[in-house]
Parts: structure tokens; sequence; C-alpha cells
């Protein structure tokens, strides 16, 4: 079991940052979003008899602009999506699509095979294919006390 760091400020941050048109956007506070995102997908979590799958909404990134990375019991789903270039003919009056960086991170059960783990994107949605792995329930053991 990995221990995570809790950040009340960044998991306020990180809900505004979702509905910018409700609230408008917070102040970023000194140290907050360390890791300088700018904003971050949409994920769907789920699970099967045999993996978890991690889907992220990802419409306009390259799957070459998207990296999937496990260290310490933590998978980590970071890239950048890049700004359209305007035309010089083009005027925008209203753009919500969010552009930068991102990352999310999640913490992995123990029992999943990190070397079986795989990626692919299709549609703009990356889905992380994560496999379990079997688990022997531990019969409990008598101790005498003496």
């Amino acid at each position: 079991m990995s221990l995570i760091r809790w950040e009340p400020f960044n998991a306020m941050d990180d809900m505004l940052t979702r509905f910018p048109t409700w609230f408008g956007r917070w102040p970023r506070l000194p140290g907050a979003q360390e890791n300088g995102t700018d904003w971050a997908p949409s994920v769907d979590v789920s699970e099967t008899e045999g993996e978890y799958l991690i889907r992220a909404s990802l419409p306009g990134v390259k799957k070459d602009d998207v990296k999937v990375t496990i260290a310490d019991g933590m998978l980590t789903l970071s890239g950048e999506r890049e700004q359209q270039i305007e035309e010089k003919d083009e005027k925008f009056h209203k753009v919500e699509s969010f552009y930068g960086s991102f990352a999310r991170s999640f913490s992995l059960p123990d029992a999943v095979d990190e070397a079986g783990i795989r990626a692919d994107s299709k549609d703009g949605v990356l889905t992380v294919h994560v496999p379990k792995t079997r688990v022997e329930a531990k019969k409990p053991t008598t101790i005498k006390v003496q």
C-alpha cells in the first residue's frame, strides 16, 4: 500500500479547473500544482474479472504526446495538448477547450501485474489496461499464548 500526500488545495483547484464556467478560475496558491499542469482530463476507472481499465478522454491529443509511467505503485498519465494556431481571417468568440500540459496519477492495488500494463489510444480515448494477478488467500494462523 502506498501513502499519498494529501494536498487539499490541489484537490479544490482540480475540481474548479474542471468547471471553469461555473466558478471562474480559482486563484493559484504558492506551491499549488507543483507539477506545472494546466488542466486534467476526465477519467473513468472500471474493473473486469481480469483487469482494471483506466480510460482518459483526450480529444485532440496525439498518442505521441501522451506518456504513461509507473513508479512506486503509482500510475501516471501525462502529456500536453497544443493550442491550435489562430487563422488570420478567423476570430474566436469563445474558447472552452483546455490546452497545455496535464497529469493524472492513480495508486495501483497490490495485486496487479505491472509488467503486463499496456495502453492504447483510439478516437481520442486513452485506455490503460492493468492486469490483475492471482493472490492466494492466506489462512489465519493461530498463535499459542504462553
